[in-house]
């Protein structure tokens, strides 16, 4: 088993957004956390995700693998875990080069639909720059910085591809400014890959019965 791993960088980089998409079934993700995020975190997480991809005209139902029933309908899905603890108490102002930030996983060069965000890497690497800021937003920017890896890895996942972008959510490695800027998006190279993607287009192709079916068992 190998991975593909998201990790941190000192420089700042450009970014750049996709195209609008059409309508799309949702992809599930099935999501574990070893400990439970705040709300405020969770949400932020989630809305930062979803603002990510959707340009590329790609949504989620959000579901949890420890509750799930199995019985819901879906054209593509993945599968993440989040590692260590998702909020942001007891943060100190140190540096810290705390090794990846996600990844995903692979099996004989194939890109597997699992992939990890470390909460605990993500909350050293940014901490400092959290303890800057006001303490009513801690938790909506950690929870954004998260949605950012985690947009980062679903883009392995459903462009199918062990390649990196220059700039933007696509690239190799992110800094603190990355992961806490006021807009994060995908570079025109990546939303292509995205957008021309198999599993795009077998969402595209997808019968209006799955639709409808998972706008209803979701």
């Amino acid at each position: 088993m190998k991975a593909l791993f998201l990790g941190f960088a000192a420089a700042v980089l450009p970014l750049c957004g996709g195209n609008q998409g059409a309508a799309l079934p949702p992809i599930a993700l099935y999501t574990h956390f070893q400990e439970p995020p705040p709300a405020a975190v969770l949400d932020a997480l989630r809305l930062e995700a979803q603002t990510i991809m959707a340009p590329i005209g790609l949504n989620f139902k959000w579901l949890s693998l420890s509750t799930s029933d199995g019985r819901q309908t879906a054209v593509e899905l993945a599968v993440i875990e989040f590692k260590g603890r998702c909020d942001v108490a007891d943060l100190t102002a140190r540096d810290s080069n705390p090794g990846p930030l996600g990844w995903t996983h692979m099996s004989d060069g194939v890109i597997l639909p699992f992939a990890d965000v470390d909460c605990l890497a993500v909350r050293s690497f940014i901490q400092k720059e959290l303890l800057e800021s006001r303490a009513q937003y801690r938790e909506q920017a950690f929870g954004r910085a998260l949605g950012r890896v985690l947009a980062h890895e679903l883009y392995h996942i459903f462009a199918n591809t062990t390649r990196h972008g220059s700039h933007g959510v696509g690239q190799e490695s992110y800094s603190a400014h990355d992961l806490l800027a006021a807009d994060f998006q995908f570079q025109a190279r990546e939303s292509m890959a995205l957008i021309n993607s198999k599993a795009h287009a077998a969402l595209a192709n997808a019968p209006a019965a799955i639709l409808e079916e998972s706008e209803h068992r979701f």
